[in-house]
């Protein structure tokens, strides 16, 4: 499987708010960094992540570019809000090993009315 087509399943997963189906894309020790966030470490951490989110707010990843270089894909992703931004995605052997995000966590809490927290 290409990055690209792992990347576009993991986006269909993640529009279903499919935790489990997520973390089934993940090498046992992948670890997934949202640069608005500590980086979360294993499958298992990783399922847990993605739980949590989804209770929190109503996700929806739409792909506006996604490129693939070896073994990295790279996702330019928007929301039905307008919030934007682009995750890189480290695929061996068909497993997210790495992932990074890059998002304005600011205006996600804003957009679904959640609280943000105090300095």
């Amino acid at each position: 499987m290409t990055p690209k087509t792992l990347v576009r399943k993991w986006v269909d997963a993640f529009n279903k708010g499919n935790a489990e189906a997520l973390a089934e894309m993940y090498a046992e020790n992948a670890v997934n960094h949202q640069i608005t966030q500590e980086p979360v470490t294993g499958k298992d951490a990783i399922c847990r992540m993605f739980k949590a989110e989804f209770a929190q707010a109503e996700m929806t990843c739409i792909i506006e570019n996604l490129f693939e270089d070896g073994e990295w894909a790279i996702l330019e992703w928007r929301d039905p809000l307008g919030l934007r931004g682009c995750g890189f995605f480290h695929i061996q052997d068909n497993k997210i090993v790495f992932q990074r995000g890059y998002w304005d966590k600011l205006s996600f809490l804003r957009m679904h009315k959640l609280p943000v927290p105090s300095e």
